[in-house]
């Protein structure tokens, strides 16, 4: 299967749409509640938030249209060589085409230049297609999670090492 996607740095122009995907995929998999990222108050700003240092954020593009991004930052509360894996969400027409996959690459990739020695994430039990990726992708799961992530209602975590 030919590539007919492209996964880039975001900029301000995807703002709206990366904020749109959030906002309808989150809820699509019982994350619309308190608790969850679609309430950060970075959603509607992804480009300026993910332009701090030690920050990235991807998004996959097809034709011209934003359908998913990823990225990772420092965890919050937790230890200097943890980041988190943030915001990862794709629009059912992007998944199943090896978006998921090559959108964790470089968000790992990203993660390493940036110095970190651990990624982290938080899930929900439902996202298996996601969790499947995390474990194919060298994730473990964790029993309790890390950071101060503020997301109380995410109640699966995973860690691996970079």
């Amino acid at each position: 299967m030919t590539q007919d996607y492209l996964i880039r740095p975001i900029e301000p122009r995807d703002d709206a749409a990366v904020a749109a995907i959030i906002r309808a995929v989150m809820p699509a998999f019982g994350a619309g509640g308190p608790g969850f990222a679609i309430h950060d108050a970075e959603v509607d700003a992804m480009c300026a938030a993910y332009a701090q240092p030690r920050c990235s954020y991807f998004v996959v593009e097809r034709g011209g249209t934003v359908l998913g991004g990823g990225g990772v930052a420092p965890l919050q509360g937790g230890e200097a060589d943890v980041c988190e894996l943030r915001k990862m969400y794709f629009l059912p027409e992007a998944r199943g085409i090896g978006a998921g996959t090559a959108m964790m690459q470089r968000c790992l990739d990203a993660a390493r230049a940036h110095g970190f020695r651990r990624c982290y994430l938080e899930t929900l039990t439902g996202m298996d297609a996601a969790q499947a990726l995390y474990k194919r992708s060298g994730f473990t799961a964790l029993c309790s999670p890390m950071g101060g992530t503020g997301h109380f209602s995410c109640d699966r975590f995973f860690i691996r090492e970079l």
